[in-house]
């Protein structure tokens, strides 16, 4: 199944800040087995432009924005991240860009595998005729 969501995280915090706990099998519906993050991207930079096979992920913007563009063959969706406690949940077969950068942004990204080029899909071509194999 493919699809993506924006799931929200709940903020603890007092006086002294703010505070957001991401727990595998709480509010991450996954086993979180990578975490990485983009940061320092230059001006006019686009990332990503591939979809995965079975990769689940959760990006946050835990500072700054970008702007996520999402296809599944059929539509696509742009989904701004700018605040902290929300996150994109993406699974599946999803032609991922992100474009937008604001200077000050880092994208922490949470994955329920390790690395994995053969999880990749880098043609977009590749990526419909995947699509329209029905392996969505």
């Amino acid at each position: 199944m493919s699809s993506y969501k924006l799931v929200n995280f709940k903020t603890l915090g007092d006086e002294r800040g703010s505070l957001i706990a991401i727990e595998q099998g709480y509010n991450a519906p996954f086993e979180i087995k990578r975490v990485y993050y983009i940061f320092d991207t230059k001006e006019g930079v686009k990332r990503g432009f591939h979809a995965h096979i079975n990769l689940k992920q959760i990006a946050i913007a835990v500072k700054g924005a970008c702007t996520f563009v999402l296809d599944d063959g059929k539509k696509r969706e742009e989904v701004k991240l700018d605040n902290p406690n929300q996150g994109l949940f993406i699974e599946g077969l999803i032609w991922r860009e992100m474009k937008d950068f604001s200077q000050d942004c880092v994208l922490v990204v949470l994955a329920s595998e390790h690395y994995d080029e053969r999880d990749y899909i880098r043609d977009y071509d590749k990526f419909i005729k995947e699509v329209e194999n029905g392996k969505n």
